[in-house]
């Protein structure tokens, strides 16, 4: 048996590669800088993402190759959130299940409830 590793050779050091380690360092660093984001650097696709801590119904999450590109990204994701008005929060009639009497209720992409059968979405009539 030859090589490097076989039984009865002393130990030999073999040098370790860090793949990417500026990529790395920048990653940590864009993630110590915002909070409200986790910031990644893939080896396999040589890319930054970042993904949005705050909740909502989708998860946010942007992607640049450069670490410059990925903190636009981010700022223009939260510019686009800034701007989204808040969702209005469900109104439910007291001693029900929670079930409007008649029609269909359906919740928008947007947090609005649209109802049929002439009631308002609170459940009140039209």
């Amino acid at each position: 048996m030859t090589g490097r590793h076989r039984d009865g050779q002393p130990y030999e050091p073999v040098y370790r590669r860090v793949w990417d380690g500026p990529a790395k360092a920048e990653a940590e660093r864009i993630d110590q800088a915002w909070a409200d984001w986790t910031v990644l650097y893939s080896l396999g696709r040589r890319s930054f993402y970042a993904v949005a801590a705050w909740g909502g119904s989708r998860p946010v999450i942007v992607e640049d190759p450069t670490g410059d590109g990925l903190e636009e990204r981010m700022r223009e994701a939260e510019m686009i959130r800034a701007m989204r008005p808040a969702p209005a929060p469900v109104r439910r009639r007291r001693g029900g299940a929670g079930r409007p009497s008649s029609g269909v209720r359906n919740e928008e992409p947007g947090g609005e409830t649209v109802s049929a059968g002439g009631r308002s979405p609170d459940g009140r009539a039209a």
